[in-house]
């Protein structure tokens, strides 16, 4: 038995090795390692983790299993809460929701519950463990837009209540920003969420790609032509924002958005597919969010020598820990407290330099954070090729703009209750980066769950 003061300490593949791939960078606990780290759980009556989880996993009570050895009755406990328990054990900000309110946190360190929850979630599938359908359909329909994590949880937990669910997904594959946002390295697509897609067809849920929701179809014809009696709108924030500097519209200038959809769901970074991407020799990504960082260390592995620049200290980085850390050890290099001003092309139009000024931090702005102020005369250029921006997305306004009587906000945005998912259309329900713009994973899924609730009343109630 180790220090229970400690974590149990996770595998990883090695910086300079995996720099060079993109294989998963962390290999995860074997059984062994897995019930030392459950072990150290104190098995809180009153469990502060749980209320820090957005979709409220009863985590002692799969923690107790998993130290006891019971790996299905673990993978049942998570599946009673979430859908997506491989992906959620992989990308979920840990640190800031159920792992930073456990009371081990306060004299040691967490209980590695991101970890547990991956662990028991591939145990499941190593062993053929699928979640269980419901005994028979309730006779309703309801249609779900969208594939990411909020329209799975949603048709996931719709599925289990009995409802006849089918997904409509605008791509060619089924898993929204889980496949062509996230990066291969942090999150297989085959291994997890290809399979993780699969578990939420298994209670029944039918998944319809390459449908377009505001031209194939709308909202309306769903409900008044196909017999949907609601409808769940999770289609994410697919829209890039830029930051309209002069040049920015250079050759070799991507929203972090095309470039990480060309690699993860195009397969640009392997030469068996036709797929090229512009890679670039030396790359800068503006912006200091995860996506940012997923792009950064997707460009350092296609062979370029890459460049965060962030106008806020390493303090104010929006991206996880983990994430800013394993950057800084594969090599991307940080450019802290810098603001770009211009893009220079050459006389091809093709990207040659990048203008910046250096900053420093006033007053704390509407946020609570301090806002970053330019330095006089601190102007300077650095030769680069290539420029991500990597500055957050907003709702393509494709389905509010085609549906009748649906609210929108000032940011595009559709307006929805935080408890229900409702919108202000009846039968219509909302959730995930459609309604709050770029946002996690978990919190998509929070969403969902609570919109599939709000539809299973809303359907209730209307037959009564």
């Amino acid at each position: 038995m180790g220090d229970v003061l400690k974590k149990v300490p996770v595998r990883e593949q090695a910086p300079k090795v995996r720099a060079t791939n993109f294989d998963e960078v962390c290999l995860g606990y074997n059984k062994e390692e897995a019930m030392e780290e459950a072990s150290r759980c104190l098995t809180c009556k009153n469990a502060k983790c749980v209320q820090g989880c957005p979709v409220s996993i009863n985590i002692p009570a799969f923690i107790k299993e998993v130290k006891e050895g019971n790996f299905a009755e673990a993978y049942k406990v998570i599946g009673q809460s979430s859908a997506l328990p491989a992906v959620c054990g992989r990308v979920c900000p840990q640190e800031t929701q159920c792992e930073g309110k456990c009371i081990r946190g306060i004299k040691g360190e967490a209980v590695s519950i991101g970890k547990l929850e991956r662990f028991v979630a591939d145990w499941a599938k190593e062993n053929g463990i699928k979640p269980e359908a419901p005994a028979e359909k309730n006779g309703h329909k309801v249609a779900v837009i969208g594939s990411g994590p909020s329209g799975l949880t949603c048709a996931g937990d719709l599925a289990k209540l009995g409802y006849d669910v089918t997904i409509f997904e605008a791509l060619h594959q089924a898993g929204g920003v889980l496949v062509y946002g996230i990066p291969e390295f942090r999150l297989p697509k085959d291994k997890v969420v290809k399979a993780e897609v699969e578990n939420v067809k298994s209670l029944g849920v039918k998944i319809n790609t390459n449908v377009i929701i505001g031209k194939s179809t709308t909202v309306d014809e769903l409900m008044e032509n196909e017999g949907f009696e609601a409808v769940f709108i999770g289609s994410g924030a697919g829209l890039p924002m830029f930051m309209g500097i002069p040049g920015e519209v250079s050759n070799g200038v991507f929203s972090a958005n095309e470039y990480l959809t060309r690699s993860n769901l195009m397969k640009a970074f392997r030469d068996d597919h036709d797929t090229p991407i512009v890679t670039g020799k030396k790359v800068v990504v503006v912006g200091g969010g995860n996506v940012a960082m997923d792009a950064a260390r997707t460009a350092l592995r296609l062979g370029a020598e890459v460049h965060i620049v962030y106008r806020r200290s390493e303090e104010e980085l929006p991206a996880r820990r983990e994430e800013v850390h394993h950057a800084k050890e594969e090599g991307v290099i940080f450019d802290l407290l810098t603001n770009p001003t211009e893009i220079v092309a050459d006389e091809k139009g093709w990207v040659k330099a990048i203008k910046c000024v250096r900053m420093e931090l006033g007053e704390p702005d509407a946020s609570g954070r301090r806002r970053p102020v330019v330095i006089e005369g601190s102007e300077f250029e650095m030769d680069v090729d290539t420029v991500i921006m990597s500055l957050g997305t907003s709702p393509n306004p494709l389905i509010s703009s085609t549906t009748i009587g649906l609210d929108i906000n000032k940011r595009k945005c559709i307006i929805a209750d935080d408890e229900t998912g409702a919108t202000s259309k009846a039968g219509v329900y909302a959730g995930g980066d459609a309604v709050t713009g770029a946002a996690t994973v978990i919190l998509a899924m929070g969403a969902g769950k609570a919109a599939a609730k709000g539809i299973d009343e809303f359907i209730k109630n209307k037959a009564k």
